[in-house]
């Protein structure tokens, strides 16, 4: 059989650590995590679940940081090697694409951003009338940010877009959820024709037995292989003491991704470091944003651990593929 590969561009300064020798985990931790401190800016509690990119000649992200409030914000940052990062104090402030102002902002959290066709597009769980719902928004440069019409009705969390259309759509991954720490939760799947207007929504993938029983959630940006869209998602487990998130991994079909190829029910990454077990959420893995090397294989995966601070891990597509076909359940 020959080796999946990653469908995209070369990155040959992906963030990169080799596997610890003697280990045969698919998913390693780099050694000198969490990459992101939780006070890393003077305003921050915290800073978990956010998005990074190759941007030019370095990289760009959106970070969630939570302030010293507890307010969750969206706030910008760049970086030369995808390891040490500079994120700005102030929060991101949205405009209207027309100039008109753009919606009262209220909160943002767990950003996703994705490069498609001319411009870096962001998804995140905008505040709306009160309730969690997809706000969408755009930049050029990560400077200047705008914001257009949220993506769904309240409530909704975890709105992942394809980097491509797909059948001449955008392509959405999202979970419906409800007012509170919804302890459901599928993952679906929407297209729109602009960005604007959404529909066409289908199931994906619902929890299974063990580490995601209780919920499952999108994670990065789907990553195109000759195999199918890989998928690292979030699994929740409700378990005496609470939910534990963990990673894992499916493979969805290129052209109609609601169809699930194959879905891992073995966990890539728990939650087992102190810096994932311990802090303002315990025993919490949130896989939120991936860089990849098509000419190597390697793939780069930022998650946030314990709802606190930003971790940094590596795998190499195909042997996480092949993961997935060993444990497919």
């Amino acid at each position: 059989m020959t080796a999946a590969r990653i469908v995209g561009e070369s990155l040959e300064r992906i963030p990169w650590e080799s596997r610890p020798t003697g280990s045969s985990d698919v998913v390693w931790r780099y050694t000198g995590n969490p990459v992101i401190r939780r006070d890393q800016i003077p305003s921050s509690n915290s800073i978990f679940n956010s998005a990074v990119v190759p941007f030019r000649n370095e990289f760009r992200g959106v970070f969630r940081c939570d302030d010293r409030r507890r307010y969750m914000q969206l706030h910008a940052g760049r970086s030369d090697d995808g390891i040490t990062w500079v994120i700005e104090d102030e929060r991101i402030r949205f405009r209207a694409p027309d100039g008109v102002e753009p919606q009262e902002w209220q909160y943002g959290y767990d950003p996703r951003v994705c490069w498609i066709e001319d411009r870096y597009i962001v998804t995140w769980c905008n505040g709306y009338a009160g309730w969690p719902t997809i706000g969408v928004g755009y930049t050029e440069d990560f400077g200047i940010f705008y914001q257009v019409e949220n993506a769904f009705l309240p409530f909704n969390r975890n709105g992942v877009l394809f980097p491509r259309r797909i059948r001449d759509r955008y392509v959405m991954l999202s979970r419906p959820s409800d007012p509170g720490h919804t302890p459901f939760g599928e993952i679906f799947v929407s297209e729109s024709p602009d960005l604007s207007h959404w529909g066409r929504h289908r199931l994906v993938m619902r929890p299974a037995y063990g580490w995601q029983a209780t919920k499952i959630g999108a994670g990065p940006i789907p990553i195109e292989t000759t195999e199918g869209w890989l998928l690292f998602y979030h699994g929740v487990l409700t378990s005496c003491n609470g939910f534990v998130y963990s990673m894992g991994a499916a493979l969805l079909d290129l052209d109609r991704p609601e169809k699930v190829i194959a879905r891992a029910d073995t966990y890539l990454l728990h939650p087992r470091e102190l810096y994932e077990q311990v802090g303002d959420v315990p025993n919490v893995v949130f896989p939120c944003a991936a860089l990849t090397d098509a000419s190597t294989g390697r793939i780069a995966i930022y998650y946030g651990a314990a709802d606190t601070v930003t971790g940094l891990a590596f795998c190499h597509v195909d042997e996480v593929l092949q993961f997935i076909r060993d444990h497919n359940g």
